[in-house]
């Protein structure tokens, strides 16, 4: 058996397929926003205005976020079984404060290029990050108080989307950055703002779910009974989506509109909301990121290598495309002529609002950037294998 292999087996492949599928659909979204002619003033999804591929192009990166912090919560529950309540609750305590800080100081310069941070990007890592902190605490606690919690959160938190927001503002910002933050601008002096685009507990309650999961991928269970549990839930969660989606009562802040067109009807659809992820949204993309698991376990081919190698090292790989496609959008804002007075920009650095490519541009970085780190991620990939830091387990 060659090293390659060997590598592959002391992990779980079907995880590592899965997320290094998503790794690479997450850097299309993200070539989008930094190159498309049309991404800073029109909206992708919306089925008046766009067109199938645009649409495509977007809605198809729905499904990174929530599987990605889907399947670190069943790394965190795998993770924890090779040590002690206390050293797993430490870890995911420690990992989770320096994933905050790593949004804050190395993502949000990746993203911006603005070295006096007075626009600070709170994402998906930032959710990551607070979601393993309290994952940290309750876990200690029992299994089963997690798998509760998250369901509760993943069910129930579009219940502040039937009342009015709380008139106090400091309560209002509280509700905005734990349950429902859409964008929301934080101003922090005079010229100073935190944007908070994943609020932290919906994604809590994914996370909480996933590492609820993890139980069905240890050593000693089944594999049949595992491969049934995930088709059994991932169909259950698709059947919600639908039952949900048509009836337009709970589990979306935007419902479905009716058109007078078949397209744009299957278009609004599927048009679930991911800021934060509603329940419609959850079910959808994590019933196909079940199946999926449910799917690949026994897959074995030159695909499913290839994206195992972006999967055993997504934050590696996550860094080094931000700053990648941000070099990228450097080099190519000065060969369009712009000078160094067009540089400074809110919040993206070197990304005018008139800015950009026809789609299938988009396509060719995109294709470009992904095809550039795979060696790098491969390298890296063998290096965590064979190095045994402390400070690899937190990158």
């Amino acid at each position: 058996m060659n090293s390659d292999q060997t590598l592959l087996n002391k992990r779980i492949l079907s995880i590592d397929i899965l997320r290094g599928l998503v790794m690479i659909i997450m850097a299309l979204d993200h070539t989008r926003d930094f190159f498309h002619i049309d991404a800073m003033t029109t909206d992708p999804l919306n089925p008046e205005t766009t067109t199938g591929l645009l649409f495509f192009t977007r809605w198809i990166t729905h499904f990174c976020a929530p599987t990605f912090v889907f399947l670190s919560g069943i790394s965190a529950y795998l993770s924890a079984q090779r040590s002690t309540p206390a050293r797993a609750s430490m870890f995911l305590l420690k990992r989770g404060l320096w994933l905050i800080l790593i949004e804050v100081v190395v993502i949000t310069f990746g993203l911006t290029f603005n070295p006096t941070y007075n626009f600070i990007i709170l994402q998906v890592i930032w959710a990551i990050g607070c979601s393993m902190v309290l994952l940290a605490l309750f876990s200690r606690i029992s299994y089963q108080l997690v798998l509760i919690i998250g369901l509760i959160l993943v069910f129930g938190h579009n219940i502040f989307n039937l009342f009015p927001a709380p008139a106090d503002d400091k309560v209002n910002l509280l509700v905005k950055v734990l349950f429902t933050a859409l964008g929301t601008i934080v101003p922090v002096g005079n010229n100073h703002f935190i944007a908070v685009f994943y609020s932290i507990l919906p994604w809590t309650g994914i996370m909480f779910v996933g590492y609820a999961t993890g139980k069905w991928f240890n050593k000693d269970y089944s594999p049949s009974k595992r491969y049934r549990n995930l088709v059994n839930s991932g169909a259950l969660a698709l059947l919600i989506f639908v039952a949900l989606r048509l009836l337009g009562i709970y589990g979306d802040p935007a419902p479905r509109k009716e058109y007078h067109d078949v397209f744009k009807n299957l278009l609004s659809f599927l048009n679930v909301s991911k800021y934060p992820p509603s329940l419609e949204y959850s079910c959808l993309t994590l019933g196909v990121a079940m199946l999926f698991l449910a799917m690949t376990e026994n897959t074995r081919n030159k695909m499913s290598k290839v994206l195992s190698v972006y999967g055993s090292v997504p934050f590696f790989y996550y860094i080094l495309h931000f700053y990648l496609l941000h070099s990228i959008l450097v080099i190519l804002f000065f060969l369009e002529g712009n000078t160094t007075k067009e540089i400074v920009q809110v919040p993206f650095l070197f990304r005018p609002v008139k800015f950009g490519y026809d789609l299938w541009i988009v396509y060719c970085i995109w294709f470009f950037v992904v095809a550039s780190l795979y060696y790098p991620c491969k390298w890296f990939k063998k290096y965590k294998a064979t190095h045994d830091m402390w400070w690899l387990r937190y990158v």
